[in-house]
């Protein structure tokens, strides 16, 4: 506990000091009329600045708020005279230097608070708009293989594994499903393609380390071979390193 009692006033004000400084301040109180004084304006700003800050306090507010004031030295009041000032007059600078470092200190914890908040809000949309879209995936899924003309087509990896296309001309789009007995080598990837107009398109590249994979591909009726190819990390502009092929005409 500080040997300066007076120096607890910001801490005791803000509700951040332990049992034992409490009982230790709260008898300080009952003697020192500047510090009752000094502690009732200081709660009262604190409030006035808080209110209204936000709805719902962001998360871990009361450890940024601890951690603001833990390193903000808080100073006794102030004893030296001002010249041609009375004993009001001092008062009323000294609650004026007080109040406005319970400001500082207040204003410091909301900008944390409401940052951290922003940054979780940010994390909640980004997880439902990826929720949303594997929703709307599955929902197109389902949609290809329930079509009446859908046809299945399949083909074994090289490597072990197999890619199985299932399209439909109604819906003009299939959906290809790689299932690999492990993923390539090296540090290389899965690449898919389709053929069109004898030119491969790339539909999509695997990450590294990735096995399996369900990707819907659009415009099927164009489309005469779906390929499996084996790469460099991000694909290639050309296949390279065929592994299947699956001929849709």
């Amino acid at each position: 506990m500080t040997s300066d009692i007076h120096s607890l006033v910001g801490a005791y004000a803000l509700d951040a000091v332990n049992d034992l400084e409490r009982a230790a301040f709260e008898r300080h109180l009952a003697e020192c009329e500047a510090c009752r004084t000094e502690s009732a304006e200081l709660r009262e700003a604190a409030a006035r600045l808080a209110d209204g800050a936000w709805s719902v306090p962001p998360p871990r507010l009361r450890d940024t708020v601890l951690a603001e004031i833990t390193a903000t030295r808080q100073l006794p009041p102030r004893t030296a005279t001002v010249s041609g000032a009375g004993p009001a007059a001092r008062a009323r600078l000294s609650r004026r230097h007080l109040l406005s470092a319970a400001a500082a200190v207040v204003i410091a914890a909301a900008g944390a608070g409401t940052a951290v908040y922003t940054v979780q809000e940010s994390r909640v949309r980004e997880e439902r708009s990826v929720a949303e879209a594997a929703r709307e995936q599955e929902a197109r899924v389902r949609t290809i293989l329930a079509s009446p003309d859908v046809e299945v087509r399949g083909e074994t990896l090289r490597d072990g594994g197999r890619v199985t296309v299932a399209y439909s001309r109604l819906r003009d789009a299939g959906v290809v499903m790689l299932a690999a007995d492990a993923a390539p080598g090296s540090g290389r990837v899965f690449q898919l393609w389709t053929v069109r107009s004898g030119t491969p398109v790339s539909e999509g590249v695997l990450a590294p380390g990735q096995a399996a994979s369900v990707t819907i591909v659009e415009r099927m009726a164009s489309a005469t071979v779906v390929g499996v190819s084996i790469e460099p990390p991000g694909g290639s502009a050309t296949p390279t390193d065929m592994t299947a092929g699956v001929k849709i005409i």
